[in-house]
């Protein structure tokens, strides 16, 4: 079977796999593989009896080659099924395999098949959309606070301006991110994860509609100081893939969050932002919010 680098253009065709897979996990977001998918992280692509096969290789880290779980109408392969689709395909294991998939099998079946490895960098964050967008109780007052002295210095003085990101925007939100990139130096090592993420969010800006992604960006005093882009997951969760916000207007990312769950993803019951990839502040900074559960990412890798 012949893989073909994925791309842009290939979203049309293959998002058909997509619209009902049952995953939870974020890399099931076929925008978001499309988008991190570049010269040094591959993702390909083959379609077989009625199945998607999704492989990732990483020029500088060949040992890292591996399939995501097959997408067909059968939402659930099961581990003798896995096992003989790497091998036909030449692969000796998958990663991103979620906890709810793995919580449905029989798990000596599984282990007499696989050895089961946690990836925690990659486990997500899940919130409620109700809770991201009342931001009520105890549990939620500091960033309340947040959002009323953001309100109170920018907001009610007519200082900002909340938009849909258009096309016509992109070439704005490009030089924020160029900005963004500056202070943070998502340039000085190509292989971090600042780095991928700047050409991830490149892709994606620059193929809103064809990704069919949605996004807001925030001008204070005319200037975008912010933006937030997120994309469907699955029948009841979308994914905050990208948000970003100038560090130096206080409380901007807590508007600019709650201006994200309210106008973009007010139709879903749940938010998965993604993992922490193992940053602590990051780690912090998505537990504040108190999310109804983490799902977990295992590697499997083929006895």
């Amino acid at each position: 079977m012949n893989f073909k680098q994925l791309d842009v253009s290939d979203y049309d065709i293959l998002k058909v796999f997509f619209k009902e897979q049952p995953y939870s996990l974020s890399i099931y977001s076929l925008a978001s593989i499309i988008a991190w998918s570049n010269w040094m992280h591959r993702a390909l692509y083959a379609i077989s009896d009625g199945a998607l096969f999704i492989a990732g290789e990483e020029e500088n880290h060949p040992n890292d080659r591996h399939l995501i779980l097959p997408l067909s109408s059968k939402a659930y392969p099961s581990p003798s099924e896995l096992h003989h689709f790497a091998r036909k395909l030449g692969f000796d294991r998958y990663w991103y395999a979620p906890e709810d998939y793995l919580e449905k099998l029989d798990r000596s079946e599984l282990d007499s098949y696989f050895t089961v490895e946690e990836q925690k960098e990659f486990t997500d964050y899940v919130y409620l959309a109700e809770d991201m967008i009342r931001l009520r109780g105890n549990r939620f007052a500091k960033k309340r606070n947040l959002i009323h002295q953001f309100t109170r210095d920018y907001l009610s003085k007519d200082r900002v301006e909340v938009q849909t990101i258009r096309p016509e925007y992109t070439d704005e939100c490009l030089n924020f991110l160029e900005i963004w990139c500056e202070q943070y130096a998502c340039d000085e090592d190509l292989e971090s994860s600042l780095a991928c993420e700047k050409n991830a969010l490149i892709t994606t800006l620059k193929n809103m509609d064809q990704l069919e992604s949605k996004g807001i960006l925030i001008r204070i005093d005319g200037e975008v100081s912010a933006f937030g882009i997120g994309s469907r997951l699955n029948r009841t969760t979308a994914t905050l893939n990208f948000e970003k916000a100038f560090p130096e207007f206080k409380g901007l990312y807590q508007f600019l969050d709650n201006e994200c769950a309210k106008r973009l993803f007010s139709e879903f019951l749940y938010i998965n932002k993604e993992s922490d990839m193992n940053v602590p502040n990051l780690a912090k900074s998505k537990q504040s919010y108190n999310p109804v559960f983490r799902i977990e990412s295992y590697r499997l890798i083929l006895r």
